[in-house]
């Protein structure tokens, strides 16, 4: 196989003050030990919630009964993606959908203009799927992975997870916190390497986008 012409970038770095969901920690970085206090090295502490930045949702993250991230979801993480652009300020609705033609999809991104928000404290009007949306995916296309440009899949307006539960019980699962902004809609391959963690409820990520 022939190397890639261009690697999208689509994580978000991961900084403090950055917004994370009410009632999830702050993202935090410090040094304890550094050169510059005459230390033998420089050795920074991450201290942030797994629902930080760019990050995956395993179905335990909404359900006891559900299982966590393990490696056998490593599958659902690569392969072909497509991103597809939807209109700014607009949830996803069944409409937005319907009208698409998803033959083989199996891992969807959405670009939504969420990212502008990442510079601000967190928004509850964000931008996210419906219900109706989702089920839309989980019953009528073969897609595997949702990703979107935001902390969370849907808008807060829409209940207390009913968009997580429709897609993470069908076993779909959702990439949270892209950085979408360089990338035009079109077809990429999808690599994202979550942290191995031990019975985890998602994991932290590095998400890119291979274009040929």
């Amino acid at each position: 196989m022939t190397a890639p012409t261009h690697i999208y970038d689509i994580s978000v770095q991961l900084r403090r003050d950055m917004p994370v969901f009410p009632g999830d920690p702050a993202v935090a970085i410090d040094a304890p030990l550094a050169r510059s206090r005459g230390d033998a090295v420089n050795v920074s502490r991450l201290r942030a919630g797994i629902h930080s930045g760019t990050h995956v949702d395993a179905p335990f993250h909404v359900d006891d009964a559900w299982p966590p991230f393990g490696a056998e979801d490593l599958p659902l993480l690569v392969g072909p993606a497509r991103v597809v652009e939807v209109a700014t300020g607009v949830d996803i609705d069944l409409p937005d959908l319907s009208s698409r033609d998803w033959l083989g999809v199996e891992h969807v991104l959405f670009k939504t203009g969420n990212f502008s928000l990442w510079d601000e404290p967190f928004r509850q009007d964000r931008v996210g799927l419906t219900p109706a949306a989702a089920a839309y995916l989980k019953e009528h296309t073969a897609v595997r992975l949702v990703g979107i440009d935001y902390l969370s899949i849907e808008n807060a307006a829409h209940g207390a997870g009913e968009v997580h539960r429709a897609l993470l019980g069908a076993g779909v699962l959702i990439l949270e916190g892209l950085d979408l902004s360089g990338v035009a809609a079109g077809d990429y391959y999808l690599v994202c390497l979550p942290l191995k963690l031990d019975v985890a409820d998602g994991a932290l990520a590095r998400a890119v986008l291979l274009e040929w």
